[in-house]
């Protein structure tokens, strides 16, 4: 647990973990506030202001004469820090797989060479992987790169290490992302490849991420299933990050855009 957090939200991130890594499985009755109360040696109140917070986030169920248990959820990331799809799914105490569907030099379209500020028709590499958690497809990544930086890509073993692994043997580092996040139906790769149904609805997060001099290097496009992931987004009063909504199409449904500052 963080010491150097408040009591109550300690014991929110101790059981968040056990339900993260299985140690509590969906559908177990959650250990009684007597019991809780026992382990971690407090009082009732951490305990129960705990138990409220699960409870606000959907990770448990019942209470009040109930006894509450713990809810199937999707995992959640957060867009606080930077953090890669591997990284993320071990810290939750998953096992993260891809299966790599292409890896190839191509020419930028008109679009692709303007969100990777490029000239048009320029080389790039585009990346295309199925990410697996505990061996279940979770998203569908499409990543573009400007071809200086996705050459050293080419040929990557991603089976034993990450892009970004790979970029920063480099010296290529991400230090900032600007995520557009919306909810699309299932085109025919998705279709294909995460095994569902024509038109089934998608988290799609599409990423700009910038080098420390403001150099693009990444454009990506990542379509999750909404049963194997969620996003969190955490505001203060004190250091707002700049979330800002736009108005959606019909076609596209809601539209957030966060641009977080990294450090």
């Amino acid at each position: 647990m963080t010491t150097q957090a408040p009591l109550h939200v300690q014991l929110y991130e101790e059981m968040i973990h056990r339900i993260r890594t299985g140690a509590w499985q969906p559908g177990d009755k959650v250990p009684s506030e007597k019991s809780l109360v026992a382990e971690f040696g407090t009082s009732r109140g951490p305990v129960r202001q705990a138990l409220a917070a699960l409870r606000a986030d959907g990770m448990i169920v019942g209470g009040r004469g109930t006894p509450p248990r713990v809810q199937h959820t999707a995992p959640a990331q957060s867009f606080d820090t930077f953090i890669s799809f591997s990284e993320w799914a071990r810290e939750l105490g998953l096992t993260p797989g891809q299966r790599v569907i292409e890896a190839s030099r191509r020419t930028a379209t008109e679009e692709c060479a303007r969100e990777l500020q490029i000239a048009p028709d320029s080389p790039v590499v585009g990346i295309i992987r199925v990410r697996y958690l505990d061996e279940k497809p979770a998203m569908l990544e499409r990543s573009l790169f400007p071809y200086e930086i996705g050459k050293h890509l080419l040929g990557t073993d991603f089976h034993h290490g990450s892009v970004y692994q790979a970029l920063a043997h480099v010296g290529i580092l991400p230090t900032r992302a600007r995520h557009t996040i919306d909810a699309i139906a299932a085109h025919p790769l998705e279709v294909e490849q995460l095994h569902i149904a024509p038109g089934s609805p998608l988290l799609r997060v599409r990423r700009l991420a910038y080098n420390e001099f403001g150099i693009v290097i990444e454009s990506a496009d990542d379509r999750y299933l909404p049963t194997m992931a969620t996003f969190v987004i955490e505001n203060s009063a004190k250091h707002r990050n700049p979330l800002s909504r736009q108005a959606a199409s019909p076609a596209t449904g809601l539209l957030a855009t966060y641009d977080p500052g990294l450090g």
